[in-house]
């Protein structure tokens, strides 16, 4: 099982807006592309000490690499283009593939 985590902080000012259309829009269709199983969305509580805004973690499951690149080639620079045109100058994100092994 592969995890494609996405690690986002954004700014105070946009945070309740962001959350919202994360659960209600993206996540729903990060999802509908077939290629995830499920997903988990957690906020990140420990903080650096000059660290501004809410930092969370989006977690999305799928079977294997192959998976995950047919969802990186097809679909997923047209949702981080959605993402970063409503949201842009409010946040910063990095990606990370994981593989659960036990």
């Amino acid at each position: 099982m592969i995890i494609y985590n996405v690690t986002v902080n954004v700014s105070d000012d946009i945070h309740d807006e962001w959350l919202a259309w994360m659960r209600e829009k993206h996540i729903p269709d990060v999802l509908a592309t077939g290629f995830f199983s499920e997903h988990k969305l957690m906020k990140i509580l420990s903080r650096q000490a000059d660290e501004e805004g809410f930092t969370y973690a989006v977690q999305y499951f799928c079977k294997n690499l192959n998976e995950l690149d047919a969802y990186q080639k097809n679909f997923a620079p047209a949702l981080q283009k959605e993402h970063t045109a409503k949201f842009e100058g409010k946040f910063a994100a990095f990606r990370t593939v994981m593989e659960i092994v036990d």
